[in-house]
């Protein structure tokens, strides 16, 4: 991507603040943030470029994001709440920052002519799937969380408007992302954990979660050079997976060596209602246009582990 005026919204977040920086060297970036989740410190070396400029809004605010991103030649779009468990607590978040907020988006869009969006999914949308690695073709989806409902959602109203108003779109549907700036998820939830009480490091669930890990820097090749292909939907991914237990002790022998684990255990054996215990793209379809990735799932934890350490 070259020479474009590109608007991202959620920039001062992890996966858009990475973005960002990438982007910025032969683009216009427009980034967008209410920083709600996202932080102000992400973006100080963004502010430094010419080539940058912060706008502070929620993207819900539909006019208001017309008049900012009009003439603009592609949204990328990974403002969303970022936390899979807060949504078992608050029903609402998940529907009114990840479902509303990419109406919100599709709607300025429509009204100020902008073609093109890019949209960060999950693989919560397939639920728990009876087929593993699973497809993008899977069906049908039966999401467990309001995180993976609201993702679904907001894929529904992205097909739709792709289809009735003529936009283009590119729907990525992420495994678990991890990487500098990350502010969730199990790798940062352990550090913080060990720092906080260095003898035991409690694990939920079983301790035998396994998932796919992808490093973010995989991630956003993934987007930028798979974006236009085919019919737009691909589940991004490594062909390998790394266990909760195997991430705990990467991260006690690097942040409290000779740590005891303690398993919480959790329902079914997984960390909290709608976690999903057990997750494996299928990514054939991404392969086949080209991406490859550089860091299988446990080389993108080791490598997001040394990152987050450096805070």
């Amino acid at each position: 991507m070259k020479n474009k005026d590109i608007v991202i919204t959620g920039v001062a977040g992890f996966i858009g603040s990475n973005m960002a920086e990438k982007l910025v060297l032969e683009n216009k970036v427009y980034g967008i943030d209410n920083l709600s989740w996202g932080k102000r410190e992400n973006l100080e070396d963004l502010n430094k470029s010419p080539n940058f400029k912060f706008i502070n809004m929620d993207v819900k605010n539909t006019e208001h994001l017309a008049k900012e991103i009009k003439g603009k030649d592609i949204i990328i779009h990974l403002s969303a709440n970022p936390d899979v468990r807060k949504s078992a607590e608050d029903s609402q978040i998940d529907f009114n920052e990840n479902a509303l907020a990419t109406y919100s988006v599709l709607e300025a869009m429509r009204k100020s002519d902008v073609k093109e969006i890019i949209f960060a999914s999950s693989s919560t949308v397939y639920g728990i799937p009876d087929l593993m690695p699973t497809p993008e073709n899977y069906g049908p989806l039966k999401p467990v969380s309001h995180y993976g409902a609201s993702k679904l959602a907001a894929e529904g109203f992205i097909f739709s408007f792709t289809n009735i108003y003529g936009l283009k779109s590119s729907i990525f549907r992420f495994a678990n992302v991890v990487g500098r700036r990350g502010t969730h998820g199990v790798i940062y939830d352990f550090i913080n954990k060990l720092k906080k009480n260095p003898e035991t490091l409690e694990v939920l669930g079983d301790g035998t979660q396994s998932k796919s890990y992808i490093h973010i820097d995989d991630t956003m090749d993934a987007m930028l050079q798979l974006h236009g292909k085919g019919d737009g939907l691909f589940n991004i991914g490594t062909a390998t997976r790394t266990s909760v237990l195997e991430i705990a002790q990467l991260v006690i022998s690097k942040v409290s060596p000779g740590a005891k684990i303690k398993i919480m255990g959790g329902p079914g054996g997984g960390g909290w209602k709608g976690d999903i215990k057990v997750m494996h793209l299928d990514i054939r379809k991404a392969l086949s246009y080209g991406w490859k990735y550089k860091y299988e799932s446990t080389e993108a934890v080791k490598k997001a582990l040394e990152e987050l350490m450096v805070k």
